[in-house]
């Protein structure tokens, strides 16, 4: 089960989400030839992922905004980017373009030091943009928590697209990372960082909580009835997926 839109189009052109986009795309490509090199890409990995162990010692810690640009695979790349593009632009609507680019920082950084609380003395690196995603994702569900998302639903062979309130798409996803957060203490290897995930995404809530609290907070989701406040896009299944205002 995966997003592929919404319904909440952005009323002004977000270049920063775009920008970011580009970035991650960007330098992936700059070191996709090291897959071909697996000692190699582990050793780019250890000195721009970040690393637990040694941010708890203090070192690397230029590796807490380094990491967040950086994907394991081609499918962690675009599955993160996709996420971004649904998401991103409603949230630099709100912000504006520096407020976005500096919440966009932040949330990642809150998100590998979630990381690095639960697990300090990991030495395995973690990569990739879905903790900064994953605050956009928090703030998301505090402004527009019954805007409408559409997922496809994948079931072996078969698909199915429905739409859904941003609070079930999203609950669903976050209360999943904690499982799996937990399930996986203690664990050892690599895998998923899902207190990253959740870590960025409680950062990212609370990031937001002045922007709600502005607009009147409970008044706010009375008045709009948690939808975004402007009127939403209804997409005919014909047209590609557009999804900005004029």
């Amino acid at each position: 089960m995966f997003p592929i839109r919404d319904h909440n189009p952005s009323e002004r052109t977000p270049y920063v989400t775009y920008a970011l986009i580009a970035i991650n795309v960007v330098i992936f490509a700059s070191y996709w030839p090291l897959f071909d090199n697996e000692p190699a890409l582990a050793a780019f990995f250890q000195t721009w992922g970040m690393q637990p162990q040694r941010v708890s010692s203090g070192a690397g810690l230029h590796s807490l905004v380094t990491s967040m640009f950086l994907h394991g695979g081609l499918m962690h790349l675009a599955g993160n980017m996709l996420f971004l593009w649904i998401f991103g632009d409603n949230l630099e609507d709100q912000m504006g373009h520096v407020g976005f680019a500096l919440f966009y920082l932040a949330a990642g950084i809150g998100a590998d030091l979630g990381q690095l609380l639960a697990d300090p003395t990991s030495t395995a690196p973690v990569v990739g943009a879905s903790g900064a995603i994953a605050g956009i994702m928090g703030g998301y569900l505090l402004l527009f928590p019954r805007a409408r998302v559409d997922i496809i639903l994948i079931f072996i062979i078969f698909f199915k697209i429905f739409t859904v309130p941003a609070w079930v798409m999203l609950g669903v996803w976050f209360a999943l990372q904690l499982f799996n957060g937990v399930a996986s203490l203690g664990a050892d290897g690599v895998g998923v960082a899902y207190w990253a995930h959740a870590g960025g995404f409680v950062v990212g809530l609370a990031l937001c909580l002045p922007i709600w609290l502005k607009r009147g907070g409970i008044s706010y989701w009375q008045r709009t009835h948690g939808h975004p406040p402007h009127p939403e896009t209804n997409y005919d299944s014909r047209l590609p997926l557009v999804r900005r205002r004029k």
